[in-house]
């Protein structure tokens, strides 16, 4: 997901806080464990536009885990449960409902072996996870047409359907939803079916086969046209309002390449059978990745309709294409880990930009990231790693994007230049492939990078990932004569909680000189204060700190 930049079951958090400056990561426990595995959703639906209603018959497979078990609880909130059955036999089930769980009670205990289906029928008014919009006209023409359409991160899912509602677990789903006609139905993966029916209405059947969280469950529904393209043998679909096919080459011209590039770079093939991106109104970020058909905000894609925003629309698309390597297939276990999937497709924004622009554009574009970064931790005293100690309160979850997002996209260009790019792209591959379709941690990322590098770097995930805030270095410098040295007085003047008194940094200063060849110098930064001497010919008459950018988040004052 991208927020707009352009114009459960109760869970029990416990949370250990280290202190970071002795050398260890700070801890949360933020994982939800849970005694069942959730193997498939059926999910059929219509609706009462009138009324804004979702009418819901929904058929959860699921296994025991552990145990023996005779309850399941599942998440949900504001919904009217007419009935509970146990298939195939359709012997009803007693439950309890609670403001946000349902408790169903088996008829008898079940093992791990065995698979249990039930299948709940059930109304809703949806506050959250459904929305129905309006449609909206404009001198008697249609601005855009009515829609319904679903937003499931982080938690929105169990408003239209009782589920798992936590990103660590993954099912396949079906969707088979009824409509008047002649609106279309977009949904997550293969279109099974497309059935007219004797009272006017029509029923789509999408089949997902790859499992995935609920919060990427998803449908649109509306009057669009539909735009045809393919990547491979992959087909493309554009969802627009009718009139505004024009928007697709200018906001979408560059799908292709984008899903060419991904696919060179991570050596991991576009990971789904289809990919389409439709556009809505209201949509209160710019875009969401929901499995093979994200949705985008109107108001963001149109802006490509100017030539100076559309680099930025560029942007958008790259990013919720790149989520189907980096949160689709390998998701975030927990919401303390977003960043794996947000900082990753932030990243993978520049890396377009490199391929399509050159190097320049892709440093600009991560120098863009760390500004903004920095530019909020100068007005936000609250302490938040990239690893979020507070991802227990969902609804602050999307907060602070510099954090999830900008700081994220840099830290892992940092991490590319700290490994080495070739390392770097390789470590990438094992960790999608080795995870692939499975749930992320940011140890998983480490290890794939130590394996494949040959470093050792809890050090860098540690002050990082874990800790807060950034380095601010203050550096004097003068030149000795008699010594013929350059001497960096260096201080580190960062604070605040969680912000590590020290980082190590392995900074990189070019020199330049009247009568002697430029040259690059490494210094190990590693200290709170430290005097380090560079042996020098003459005088340099220039110093330039960090100067191909590795180090983007590192707030340098020098001083002579």
């Amino acid at each position: 997901m991208i927020l707009t930049k352009l114009s459960g079951v109760v869970i029990c958090l416990v949370i250990v806080f280290s202190h970071f400056a002795a050398g260890q990561k700070p801890v949360a426990d933020l994982d939800r464990p849970s005694d069942y595995d959730v193997q498939h959703y059926v999910l059929r639906i219509s609706f009462d536009e009138t009324t804004r209603t979702v009418f819901g018959d929904t058929s959860v497979h699921l296994k025991p885990v552990g145990n023996e078990l005779d309850t399941i609880v599942l998440d949900q909130r504001s919904i009217s449960f007419e009935a509970v059955t146990l298939e195939p036999s359709g012997a009803k089930l007693t439950f309890a409902v609670k403001p946000d769980r349902i408790a169903v009670k088996l008829d008898r205990p079940y093992s791990p072996s065995e698979t249990v289906v039930l299948r709940f029928k059930y109304s809703a008014k949806p506050k959250k996870g459904v929305y129905f919009i309006e449609e909206k006209k404009d001198k008697g023409s249609v601005v855009n047409p009515a829609q319904i359409w679903t937003q499931g991160e982080p938690d929105e899912a169990r408003y239209w359907f009782p589920s798992f509602d936590f990103p660590s677990d993954k099912a396949t789903t079906e969707q088979i939803i009824t409509v008047g006609k002649p609106k279309t139905v977009i949904g997550n993966g293969e279109l099974v079916s497309r059935k007219e029916n004797a009272d006017g209405t029509v029923t789509y059947h999408y089949r997902m086969a790859i499992p995935h969280p609920t919060y990427l469950v998803s449908f649109v529904i509306g009057d669009y046209v539909r735009v045809d393209d393919k990547f491979r043998n992959i087909p493309l679909g554009y969802y627009v309002y009718r009139g505004t096919e024009p928007i697709v080459p200018k906001a979408y011209g560059k799908t292709k390449d984008m899903l060419r590039i991904f696919e060179e770079i991570t050596k991991v093939d576009y990971p789904f059978n289809k990919y389409d991106q439709t556009i809505v109104s209201n949509f209160t970020f710019g875009g969401m990745e929901n499995i093979t058909a994200t949705t985008m905000a109107d108001t963001e894609i149109f802006l490509a309709n100017f030539d100076f925003m559309r680099g930025a629309v560029e942007d958008l698309v790259a990013h919720e294409i790149a989520h189907s390597w980096f949160g689709n297939n390998v998701t975030c276990k927990n919401w303390a880990e977003l960043w794996l999937n947000e900082g990753f497709a932030t990243f993978m924004e520049a890396t377009v930009r490199e391929r399509l622009y050159g190097r320049a554009d892709y440093i600009r574009k991560i120098g863009v990231d760390a500004e903004s970064f920095m530019a909020d931790a100068a007005v936000n005293s609250k302490p938040m790693g990239l690893y979020n100690l507070t991802a227990g309160n969902v609804d602050a979850l999307f907060d602070r994007p510099a954090v999830t997002y900008n700081k994220g996209g840099a830290v892992i260009h940092q991490l590319r230049e700290q490994v080495g790019d070739e390392a770097f792209w390789k470590a990438v591959n094992l960790y999608l492939t080795r995870h692939r379709f499975g749930s992320v941690t940011t140890p998983d990322l480490q290890k794939a990078m130590e394996e494949v590098s040959g470093q050792k770097l809890g050090w860098f995930f540690e002050q990082w990932v874990y800790g807060t805030g950034h380095p601010k270095l203050t550096i004097r410098q003068r030149f000795d004569e008699a010594r013929k040295e350059l001497v960096l007085e260096i201080e580190q003047t960062q604070k605040g909680a969680l912000v590590p008194e020290v980082f190590r940094l392995p900074l990189e200063i070019e020199l330049r000189f009247a009568e002697e060849p430029a040259r690059i110098e490494k210094l190990d930064i590693n200290a709170r204060r430290q005097t380090i001497s560079v042996p020098v010919g003459s005088k340099p008459t220039t110093v330039s700190f960090d100067p191909a950018s590795k180090l983007p988040l590192t707030m340098i004052k020098a001083q002579q």
